[in-house]
């Protein structure tokens, strides 16, 4: 199993956005799939952008036409989808130092509750690949070895196990993660056509979206 995740969102205040969320999908074909999406860009994307490595969600230059039926080639693409997301003033005392967030620490947490979803799993080979991420307070390596000790419990014995960061402009397949986890944060903070793009991918989502936190006390008033 391949599983290809990203986030949208900050932990602190930024841009008025007050959710984090983090997606994820399975494919039957990585490969298949990276190209084909790889193709889409080359061909259906304005000028310059052709060329680019790597062409984002919030790029400013896509307009919601291309955005939109972006979204509806990569639903067309059998990616099947889970996410969680958080409501940021719900953030646990736990994960705050003063008036900072302890942000290696909770991402962690997250993308391991993300993890959680896909699991238990009988597959020999679990293979998990996000976005690569500046993780404060703690190491990609101490992610890596958090992450797959979380996993080991729960694949068959003797399955390979991997987690890796990687970076997004060598990987379609992150690339896709980045459009699937932008259009569910628009979606969640009430943006526009938020509820046109969640219903572009409702049939992919293999169940609804878990939020993390939900029942906590509201500790940020900012």
């Amino acid at each position: 199993m391949y599983i290809f995740l990203d986030e949208s969102g900050q932990f602190t205040k930024h841009n008025h956005e007050e959710y984090f969320v983090v997606a994820a999908f399975t494919v039957g074909e990585p490969r298949r799939i990276e190209k084909k999406f790889r193709s889409w860009c080359h061909t259906r994307f304005p000028g310059k952008m052709r060329s680019q490595s790597e062409i984002k969600w919030s790029a400013g230059s896509i307009d919601d036409r291309l955005r939109e039926r972006t979204l509806k080639f990569i639903s067309r693409l059998d990616v099947r989808i889970r996410y969680v997301y958080l409501l940021r003033t719900n953030i646990p005392v736990e994960f705050r130092r003063r008036e900072k967030i302890k942000s290696g620490s909770l991402y962690a947490n997250v993308i391991g509750e993300l993890i959680d979803t896909f699991l238990p799993a009988g597959e020999m080979e679990f293979r998990v690949l996000c976005d690569r991420r500046h993780l404060e307070g703690i190491t990609a390596a101490e992610f890596k070895q958090l992450m797959e000790a979380r996993i080991l419990t729960k694949v068959p014995k003797n399955a390979l196990v991997q987690v890796e960061m990687i970076d997004s402009t060598s990987n379609a397949n992150i690339q896709i993660a980045d459009w699937i986890v932008g259009a569910l944060a628009r979606y969640h903070e009430k943006g526009r056509h938020g509820k046109e793009y969640y219903e572009i991918l409702r049939n992919n989502l293999l169940t609804e979206g878990k939020e993390i936190f939900k029942h906590e006390k509201h500790y940020s008033r900012d």
